[in-house]
């Protein structure tokens, strides 16, 4: 499985990017919120595999990435035939850390990823026909739209999370 962050300079600007591949962990839920605004969310699991040099075992450590993609009422939700458990996925979007507290009163923090591209590169339980590559979804709906993006999702995503 493959996990990059990318820093892009586009005139004058910086633009902070991750590629994830992995394997969806469930099904995706959809949540609608206030100006019309519905989220689309889905668990992403990223494994790192590994030889253990002392005992010589194979190990895999999980890190699950929390992913929402952000749409707007009445949009095309194609994509929600797509984003069930198991499909492996190639994501693109801006990463960011969230932190909660547990009923224990432990801090915990997750890794979350607001997804601009998405690619189907296997669906559960099947493969692709073979005229087909991969889908390919670009679902950013927001970018162009408005200047304020970020303060506009930070917003609602305090109404989600």
């Amino acid at each position: 499985m493959l996990c990059c962050f990318t820093l892009k300079l586009t005139n004058m600007a910086t633009i902070f990017e991750t590629r994830l591949i992995g394997n969806i962990g469930k099904d995706a839920t959809v949540k609608s919120m206030e100006k019309g605004v519905i989220a689309v969310n889905f668990p992403v699991a990223h494994n790192k595999n590994w030889k253990d040099k002392r005992t010589g075992e194979q190990r895999t450590k999980t890190t699950w990435v929390n992913c929402t993609i952000w749409k707007r009422e009445g949009a095309n939700m194609r994509i929600l035939d797509f984003l069930k458990k198991g499909t492996l996925v190639e994501i693109t979007g801006t990463p960011f850390a969230k932190g909660y507290l547990q009923e224990d009163n432990t801090v915990k923090t997750e890794i979350r990823l607001n997804v601009s591209r998405t690619n189907i590169l296997r669906p559960s339980g099947g493969s692709l026909r073979k005229d087909e590559e991969f889908f390919d979804f670009d679902e950013n709906e927001f970018d162009s739209e408005t200047t304020d993006t970020s303060r506009a999702l930070e917003e609602l995503e305090q109404d989600l999370f």
